[in-house]
């Protein structure tokens, strides 16, 4: 087998740019091939971070833990990051235990009575970065170029399509479903509304469990990201317009300032969800190398920067170097 010292990484979205961005300023030459570029499913998050809903907790905690990190150190270039670190609460009508992640933040606490919207029995006050996704993959893109890494626009049919790669770096999200012949993988589906910024400088979101309806308000600056929906199918059952105005009506009842707000665009993507996500190393027919990096469900911001640098520690390992 004859290579050409690259490491293709197949997929551009927030998982695929920052396995990216890491190898490449690591001294590795990079070429990322992907259906789109910036991925559409990171392009439509919301972001905040937190590890919600996302598993094995042990590696999870770790993997976020990394991400925090940077993303604090992002925060102090907002403009041109789109990250920035925001308090506010999440809140549940319900008894609500501090969910394992809180350790993980300094800041975490109880909410007070009088901090609870009307109608909420429980909830957690803490600091954590928001992401704005399409000036921070604007962001990832420009310094994974900067750092003299490739990308090429193209559509693969399967991993045997990546000629002459070192190693392959399978971060393409859904598209494993096919590239990796997962059949663990399940899109679920996401809607998120984007409005004018009424004068809202804190997040706030509800602990509304399993349900497919989520409520969700993530302040960008002059801009506001309202969640949300978690669909577990690969299509939306209902039309847009009706889902993003329920979007927006769940939300005016924490804050009725978001009623008549200026929508500017509705945001749609398929989160690559399963039961655990997979970091794993392995080979092709021929012997190549193929990191496995995606099914990191609605947690791929949180936990980017952390499965990032395992792959990096992977690709350093002796059966790869």
């Amino acid at each position: 087998m004859t290579t050409n010292g690259t490491i293709v990484i197949v997929g551009a979205g927030v998982i695929g740019l920052t396995t990216a961005v890491t190898l490449q300023e690591a001294g590795r030459q990079v070429h990322v091939i992907a259906e789109e570029i910036p991925g559409r499913t990171s392009l439509a998050a919301g972001a905040m971070w937190g590890p919600y809903l996302v598993e094995p907790w042990k590696k999870v905690r770790e993997w976020s833990l990394v991400s925090l990190a940077a993303f604090t150190d992002l925060a102090y270039d907002t403009p041109n990051t789109g990250v920035r670190l925001t308090t506010g609460i999440e809140a549940a009508r319900h008894p609500m235990p501090a969910p394992e992640w809180s350790e993980l933040l300094p800041d975490f606490r109880p909410c007070t009575h009088d901090e609870l919207p009307a109608g909420f029995e429980a909830g957690h006050r803490f600091t954590v970065p928001l992401i704005d996704m399409p000036v921070y993959l604007a962001y990832l893109q420009r310094r994974y170029e900067s750092a003299g890494g490739t990308l090429e626009q193209r559509t693969l049919a399967s991993l045997d399509d990546v000629t002459g790669a070192e190693a392959i770096v399978n971060c393409s999200g859904m598209g494993a479903t096919d590239l990796a012949d997962d059949l663990e993988l399940r899109p679920v589906h996401g809607l998120h509304v984007v409005i004018e910024n009424p004068g809202i400088t804190e997040f706030f979101s509800e602990d509304t469990g399993y349900s497919p309806e989520l409520v969700c308000t993530y302040p960008h600056g002059d801009t506001i990201v309202l969640g949300g929906t978690a669909v577990d199918d690969e299509h939306l059952t209902e039309a847009l317009e009706p889902a993003a105005r329920a979007i927006i009506d769940r939300n005016a009842t924490i804050d009725p300032r978001l009623a008549k707000a200026r929508v500017i665009e509705h945001r749609v993507g398929m989160r690559p969800t399963r039961p655990e996500v997979r970091v794993e190393a392995g080979k092709r027919h021929d012997g190549t190398p193929v990191i496995h990096n995606y099914g990191h469900g609605g947690a791929g911001v949180t936990l980017s920067w952390g499965c990032a640098r395992e792959v990096a520690t992977v690709l350093t390992a002796p059966a790869h170097r």
